[in-house]
């Protein structure tokens, strides 16, 4: 059995739920080993399967002066550097066709962003390097169109993939979590795993001095989020983590401190052991009679 089906199935049997988990995008070779350090030892404390996440390039940022990362080549480096040092798995995301080989060669899972998530090449593409293919649902897509997305990576011959919900448009700058998606995005066949950071987004929602706009969010709302999706049963928690939120030079409002991951997770792990979420319920609808 190859890596990528071993990875896989140890994912999908995780209890009571795989981490993917890091800062949103690659700051500096020094920051992303202090981050993968810091966050595997908590997640090897809490027996917690952890795969490690970060963005070489934001290529859909808001305004094009904002930051985006090192790139293809120097950002793949550092995620090499951070699975050798820590020997830990890793997830980043693609953009392009043309990015799909290259990042097969180092990343565990690659990620399908939201905007992209019915781009059938792009879907092919990553399927084609064998490696797990996580699909974020499009804030913009009902839950049945993931179904579509995860059959065209079987179809192209990798039967390794999941998909995310990361919220749904509600007005123009907003998101909102539709916790029946948890439940109905199971008809995809596969592990469900639920953005508990990036659904929390208002995008291009917060006004720049001097002009343009950045997305803000509601970072003190991840908690809930985070607990309605673990109650729910979603086989994977992915957040966005930064040692520095405030600071942060990508989606810093919807980050959440390291200094409360342990914290949070803990709760995360005490409702996921007692919830039935998973399993779904049988409903009987014959006439009762006592």
């Amino acid at each position: 059995m190859d890596s990528s089906t071993l990875l896989y199935n140890s994912l999908k049997t995780a209890e009571p739920f795989f981490l993917l988990a890091g800062p949103n995008v690659i700051e500096s070779e020094e920051h992303i080993l202090h981050m993968a350090k810091h966050i595997k030892a908590i997640s090897s404390k809490l027996g917690l399967p952890l795969v490690f996440k970060s963005s070489f390039d934001k290529a859909n940022r808001t305004s094009s002066k904002s930051f985006r990362g090192p790139g293809l080549a120097e950002g793949l480096k550092i995620l090499e550097r951070v699975k050798t040092t820590y020997d830990i798995p890793v997830i980043t995301d693609v953009h392009e066709t043309v990015q799909c080989e290259a990042v097969g060669r180092v990343a565990d899972i690659i990620q399908i962003p939201a905007f992209l998530c019915r781009q059938t090449d792009l879907l092919v593409a990553a399927a084609k390097t064998g490696r797990i293919i996580n699909i974020k649902k499009g804030q913009f897509c009902a839950p049945s169109v993931m179904v579509n997305s995860a059959e065209k990576i079987r179809l192209a011959g990798n039967e390794n993939v999941m998909v995310c919900e990361r919220g749904t448009m509600f007005g123009y700058n907003d998101l909102i979590v539709d916790p029946r998606n948890f439940e109905w995005l199971r008809e995809a066949n596969c592990p469900v795993v639920a953005d508990i950071t990036h659904s929390l987004q208002q995008p291009a929602g917060r006004k720049l001095e001097g002009g343009g706009v950045a997305s803000g969010g509601l970072r003190e709302l991840i908690p809930c989020i985070a607990r309605t999706a673990v109650a729910v049963g979603v086989d994977g928690i992915f957040m966005e983590v930064h040692d520095d939120p405030l600071n942060a030079p990508v989606d810093g409002p919807t980050q959440w401190p390291l200094r409360h991951l342990e914290e949070l997770l803990e709760e995360l792990m005490t409702i996921g052991r007692v919830s039935k979420g998973k399993k779904q319920f049988q409903i009987d609808l014959a006439p009762f009679r006592p």
